[in-house]
């Protein structure tokens, strides 16, 4: 086979493996879910039901997430002045990684007035995969600090996971990260260059290295 043909051949296989490369980039699912929180108050126990939205956005070598409450839980019997209320959260993992993952947000921007639901602001915390898979993210509990005291507020009702993650575990793939060996070294080297150039570049590069191999032919 001819250089430039040769080079062409292979301008389109590292066009198809760009393209599977893309298809098998991590996926993400969301899910509104209603949590029951039973909470422990300096004066008793409340309960309270909120939507809960987590999001998880790729950043570096993890993922950043961020815990949303669509409505207020528990309540105080004074008001809380402005920053006088403090919030964190723990999320479940679940599926191919375990454990726990800590979330937490600012205080109270403005005075949250007495025998009212508390809004809590978003939390948000650094997700690094440790394994390879899909990794589910579930409302576990919620503490919040105000005056001096602590509630605790637990799901009671099993909630399903908010938000599903296929995730790959920081220095390994789900393939291996190595190409398929299916011709000489050279042509895999060369294909691996290619499809790195086709994923930056797009069709562009490749043009560009089918027309260097033309000249080069005709040298």
């Amino acid at each position: 086979m001819s250089y430039p043909k040769r080079t062409a051949a292979l301008a389109s296989a590292a066009a198809l493996a760009g393209s599977a490369v893309l298809l098998a980039a991590p996926a993400a699912h969301a899910d509104v879910v209603d949590v029951n929180y039973r909470c422990q108050t300096p004066i008793g126990v409340k309960s309270a039901v909120s939507p809960i939205d987590i999001k998880g956005v790729r950043s570096g070598g993890g993922y950043k997430i961020t815990m949303s409450w669509q409505k207020g839980v528990s309540s105080s019997p004074v008001e809380l002045g402005k920053g006088a209320m403090t919030p964190s959260a723990t999320i479940r993992l679940g599926g191919a990684d375990s454990g726990t993952l800590a979330v937490s947000g600012p205080a109270n921007a403005a005075a949250i007035p007495a025998n009212t639901p508390i809004k809590i602001s978003d939390l948000s915390g650094t997700y690094t995969p440790r394994k390879t898979g899909k990794v589910t993210f579930t409302a576990a509990t919620l503490t919040i600090k105000a005056l001096g005291t602590t509630t605790t507020c637990a799901p009671t009702n099993s909630p399903k996971p908010s938000l599903t993650l296929d995730v790959t575990a920081a220095g390994g793939s789900s393939s291996g990260g190595q190409l398929p060996q299916t011709g000489p070294a050279d042509s895999a080297v060369a294909l691996g260059t290619l499809g790195g150039t086709v994923l930056l570049a797009g069709a562009a590069g490749a043009l560009w290295l089918t027309r260097r191999g033309q000249t080069a032919a005709r040298r």
